[in-house]
């Protein structure tokens, strides 16, 4: 077995990608309601605080602060998977079991990067922003109704027409 290496630091940003095992799925989306839910149980059973977040049918990207005094995000990343997981199947949604045990909904694993400045995070910002403009579910960042992009043009970090198809600034590749 692999033995994953994170790193793990009290207190600092990390930008985080989680997909689902099915990448043709439409299950974040559909459900944002379950998401979200997931997202605040978890959250407030262990604080963190949600920078930014795009939720995509098949994946997500978000940046979380962690306290000061914890490091512990696999920990909070499996209540989020597990609490939404759980919630699907109460509402009667069928999903597939892996061989070995357990629910196929979520990939196994997630990306974490731990932002190193505030380029850095501008950087990620960015990235989390355009996503749904670069998979082609939005004409511009601002369409995206899963997305803190508002939250951001509000607090005057973006201006309301950042993230065209046609002339986003900036590096989209994968993070």
């Amino acid at each position: 077995m692999v033995l994953y290496r994170r790193s793990r630091l009290a207190g600092q940003s990390y930008f985080f990608t989680l997909g689902l095992q099915d990448r043709s799925a439409s299950t974040l989306t559909d459900h944002i309601d379950l998401l979200g839910l997931a997202i605040r149980v978890a959250k407030a059973r262990r604080p963190f605080v949600m920078t930014a977040i795009v939720v995509l049918p098949d994946h997500l990207h978000c940046i979380w602060k962690l306290p000061d005094d914890d490091s512990d995000f696999p920990a909070r990343w499996r209540a989020v998977k597990a609490g939404f997981t759980h919630r699907l199947l109460q509402i009667g949604i069928g999903l597939p079991k892996r061989a070995e045990g357990g629910y196929a909904l979520w990939q196994r694993r997630f990306w974490e990067h731990r932002l190193r400045d505030e380029d850095d995070l501008a950087r990620h910002l960015d990235y989390i922003h355009f996503n749904p403009v670069k998979h082609g579910w939005a004409t511009r960042a601002a369409d995206w109704p899963h997305s803190s992009f508002q939250r951001h043009v509000a607090m005057g970090f973006y201006e309301p027409d950042w993230g065209l198809a046609i002339d986003a600034p900036g590096d989209f590749g994968e993070a």
